[in-house]
């Protein structure tokens, strides 16, 4: 399949908007969004132009290490508070939209907010899970995250102090006071608790995946947005869409593993790209 990459500088024009949405027009697409379609709500992307170095949490290091695992639960708790206060945004709504009308059939993101859930998205399938669950991972209890935020407060009153923490696009946030710092344990069992978000090092759950493909193998086309697709998951449902030829449309601002397996590659953000085939195919 040949790539036409389309350059754009500020806005899209409406000549770019109609050329993609007649590529579009008559199919049911599916698709896959990533940290760059956040970006506009607050909450920073990791690859994307001026975001800061970072090691995310690796499972191991999680499972071995305690003061690893205290530092991940404190910057963890601030992150999720952060979280909770972005709102979905344009491009968020304007998936919505295109859902309603029949544009697309669902969405599969890698991100852990929750706002396209809470945008009104409702066939969503959160690839990498939600930060607004905790499981123990001794006996698979699952509590919300409300009642363990409550228990960290409660046992740590440095953590009602959330704006001096810088956000992680995975809701993690960098802390450096950790002393005395106490973390929660299962109240079932007393086991090792986790929020429910792939780690790295940890493979995405069955269930998700064959969920997250399922969407593509009943698509006509696929839309990558916001995902520069340096994760395997991502990379593998592109390939599933371009074995079945597929149209493949993606828009990220910056150079993304897809572009050259793309129909299309709009170098743009996502809202205004999202919220101008909304007007054209969903209006």
């Amino acid at each position: 399949m040949t790539t036409e990459t389309i350059p754009v500088a500020g806005e899209v024009s409406a000549d770019t908007l109609d050329t993609v949405a007649e590529l579009l027009r008559g199919k049911r697409a599916a698709v896959l969004t990533g940290a760059g379609l956040s970006t506009d709500s607050g909450i920073p992307d990791y690859r994307g132009k001026g975001a800061p170095v970072r090691t995310p949490m690796n499972y191991q290091t999680f499972i071995d290490d305690p003061r690893a695992r205290v530092r991940y639960w404190a910057g963890s708790h601030l992150g999720w508070r952060r979280f909770r206060a972005a709102a979905p945004n344009l491009g968020h709504r304007s998936l919505v939209a295109l859902e309603a009308g029949g544009v697309i059939s669902g969405v599969i993101t890698q991100n852990v907010d929750g706002l396209h859930t809470r945008a009104g998205s409702r066939h969503v399938v959160d690839l990498h899970g939600s930060m607004d669950l905790v499981v123990c991972l001794s006996c698979g209890q699952a509590f919300d995250r409300e009642s363990i935020a409550a228990r960290l407060e409660a046992d740590n009153p440095s953590l009602r102090r959330p704006d001096s923490a810088r956000l992680a696009p995975d809701g993690d946030a960098d802390v450096t006071d950790l002393t005395g710092f106490v973390i929660p344990a299962c109240t079932v069992c007393g086991g090792m608790l986790k929020p429910n978000v792939v780690f790295f090092g940890e493979l995405v759950p069955t269930v998700k995946f064959v969920e997250a493909t399922a969407l593509v193998a009943g698509a006509q086309a696929l839309i990558i947005a916001g995902s520069s697709l340096a994760v395997n998951s991502g990379i593998r449902l592109l390939e599933q869409a371009r074995r079945r030829k597929l149209p493949i449309i993606v828009i990220n601002r910056g150079v993304t593993k897809g572009d050259a397996r793309a129909l299309v590659k709009l170098e743009a953000g996502t809202s205004e790209v999202l919220s101008g085939l909304a007007q054209r195919l969903a209006g």
